[in-house]
């Protein structure tokens, strides 16, 4: 990878790691001075990078030899020419294919696919395989995500696209249930404790396919830059979309079992005679005392925009006034705290409408089961839409998950209400 690419890649992962410290604490204070101390030096060097890269793409005949065919250990991405701009490394790769396909010359990085009778080109005559640096970049881009960012994949082995894990059957910290079964004993000296054990469930999750597919036609193709743009933004995001979308609402056929239908949510119930579409501090504090304990520490509150104003005038009684729970003492002079109890608020599209189950939702994605292949799968071909003078392109990854938790946690003290790591807020009609 060359020096340019290498130096964005390193700033996009101090970008991701400072999103996820806590800086409520000394060691995320101090871990995030060092990241921004590195990244104002990244970026100085990304400034010199492209100046010199400019340099370059503007000098005079002669200074640079020319390259006219690109050798094969060239990365996609390089200027072999002095006489114009930089192509993408998407967009090279593009029209390099094109070029392939309409007879104009085999760019000899191209690698062609095999048909193979097993799926893994758009059609029977095979296609050109996307490099793997290119793989890489929209990847990173659809990790980006919200939700995907703070969650950590299980290893699969090669070649296997299930995985079954064993799982606690732990639901009441009562006695004799704890961890599905275990029971202790105060013995006196010489007597024997009673037998017990631990209780297990296996999941299992296979990989299950997402995918977009997209034409360009032969006048596009002529336009590098767009394609640019097109294919690792929008295909990437859409990707991400709906791999997010299925994590919240998931049904787990065909596609993850998202937390909202999981037997382990647990429902915080409205206030008496609370208005329907409406979210109000006593509802936080529900939210929160049913939220597993140590699992608080990873909580997120995940929110559908619309809840903001509500949250931007919420307030706690304190004597005969009362304190705002959201916004800071300036009001709405200053930004918001942007959390609840010390937890990150944070606004996405999967959370449902306002009023209804889903609209706000508490979080910790570490008890979210998660697999995906080693990265996504892009691949090309002219003979699909050959009599409209497009070629196809298409994008897919293989992704499944599902909470760790079978069933939500009766407390060992005070039964009445279960926890668990999800917890949303019931139906406000």
């Amino acid at each position: 990878m060359n020096r340019y690419l290498s130096l964005k890649e390193e700033r996009h992962t101090l970008a991701l790691e400072a999103g996820k410290l806590d800086l409520a604490t000394d060691e995320g204070k101090a871990r995030f001075t060092e990241i921004e101390a590195r990244a104002a030096q990244v970026d100085a060097d990304l400034l010199t990078e492209e100046r010199r890269r400019e340099l370059e793409r503007t000098a005079p005949a002669g200074v640079v030899s020319q390259v006219r065919d690109l050798p094969s250990e060239k990365p996609w991405g390089y200027d072999h020419t002095p006489h114009k701009p930089e192509l993408s490394a998407m967009g090279e790769w593009i029209k390099a294919v094109h070029a392939a396909y309409t007879g104009r010359g085999q760019d000899p990085r191209l690698t062609i696919a095999a048909a193979t009778g097993a799926s893994t080109v758009v059609d029977a005559d095979g296609g050109y395989l996307m490099p793997l640096t290119m793989s890489n970049m929209i990847m990173a881009r659809m990790t980006q995500g919200a939700i995907l960012s703070r969650m950590q994949p299980l290893p699969l082995d090669a070649g296997s696209d299930t995985l079954a894990i064993n799982v606690l059957s732990e639901t009441s910290r009562a006695n004799g249930s704890r961890k599905g079964g275990v029971l202790g004993y105060w013995v006196d000296e010489g007597t024997a404790p009673t037998a017990s054990r631990p209780k297990f469930e296996r999941i299992e999750m296979k990989l299950r396919k997402v995918a977009a597919l997209g034409y360009a036609t032969d006048e596009l193709l002529r336009n590098v830059s767009a394609l640019q743009g097109w294919f690792s933004a929008f295909f990437a995001d859409e990707l991400r979309f709906l791999v997010e979308d299925a994590i919240i609402n998931g049904t787990g056929a065909g596609q993850p079992l998202g937390v909202l239908n999981a037997a382990c949510l647990v429902s915080a119930s409205k206030e008496t005679g609370q208005a329907a579409a409406t979210v109000v501090a006593e509802n936080i504090a529900k939210m929160w005392v049913r939220f597993y304990g140590p699992s608080r520490a990873n909580g997120v509150w995940f929110i559908n925009q619309q809840i903001e104003p509500q949250l931007n005038l919420m307030s706690m009684p304190v004597g005969t006034g009362g304190v705002p729970v959201y916004l800071p003492a300036g009001g709405l002079s200053a930004s918001p705290y942007g959390s609840l109890y010390g937890r990150p608020v944070v606004p996405v599209e999967y959370c449902a409408a306002l009023g209804t189950v889903g609209d706000i939702i508490l979080a910790d994605f570490s008890e979210f089961s998660w697999i995906q292949e080693g990265g996504i799968d892009q691949a090309s071909s002219i003979h699909v839409a050959f009599t409209t003078f497009e070629q196809a392109f298409r994008t897919s990854w293989r992704v499944d998950g599902q909470p760790t938790w079978r069933a939500a946690l009766t407390p060992y003290k005070g039964t009445g209400n279960t926890q668990g790591p999800f917890v949303a807020l019931a139906t406000r009609a």
